[in-house]
């Protein structure tokens, strides 16, 4: 019985390991899966990665980049302009330290100028898409990965990206009172 067992076993493990080569033939064989193989493996494939033709060459963007903290923390880009083609993938990072003793948990909101380029300022990855917890002195990099939509207005030459840092659920001081609003608090309106 137990060598009858160990046949069966060793059989199992014999099917299992033949699957690999099996289904790679297959699929090869049947163009199943054209996605996981190397261009050079790829059938007419010219050996160069196709153009993307959904970048406009014939404009440039200047995208500068803004960071604001709410806090007492260090908070910046790694640069502050980047020029990119509409339709082009850009990566920027940005450096964040918690400089508190303390930890912190923050998020960032962004905003563009001029108001009409939100809707072509395409974000694929984002720190702004979540919240972070930090440690004390803890120091972070975060890459926006974004795409400008080539429909965007000819006229617009020039994007800024700002990001405000702010805590949450913690000691956010109080935002400053506007001279309007002192001067009725004075007058007694």
């Amino acid at each position: 019985m137990v060598g009858k067992l160990a046949v069966v076993a060793a059989g199992m493990f014999a099917f299992g390991y033949a699957l690999i080569p099996l289904y790679q033939a297959i699929c090869e064989a049947t163009g199943i899966n054209i996605l996981a193989l190397s261009e050079r493996q790829v059938p007419g494939a010219a050996g160069t990665a196709p153009a993307n033709t959904q970048v406009d060459t014939s404009r440039t963007i200047t995208v500068e980049f803004d960071a604001n903290a709410r806090g007492p923390w260090s908070f910046h880009p790694a640069q502050r302009s980047l020029q990119v083609h509409p339709g082009e993938l850009a990566t920027v990072m940005y450096e964040f330290q918690n400089v508190q003793d303390r930890r912190m948990a923050a998020q960032a909101i962004p905003s563009y100028a001029p108001r009409q380029a939100a809707a072509h300022f395409n974000k694929i990855e984002c720190f702004c898409f979540n919240q972070y917890t930090l440690e004390p002195g803890e120091k972070k990099q975060w890459p926006v990965v974004f795409v400008i939509d080539p429909k965007l207005s000819k006229d617009v030459t020039t994007i800024t990206l700002s990001y405000t840092f702010f805590e949450i659920g913690g000691r956010t001081p109080p935002a400053p009172e506007t001279s309007a609003a002192l001067a009725a608090q004075g007058s007694g309106t």
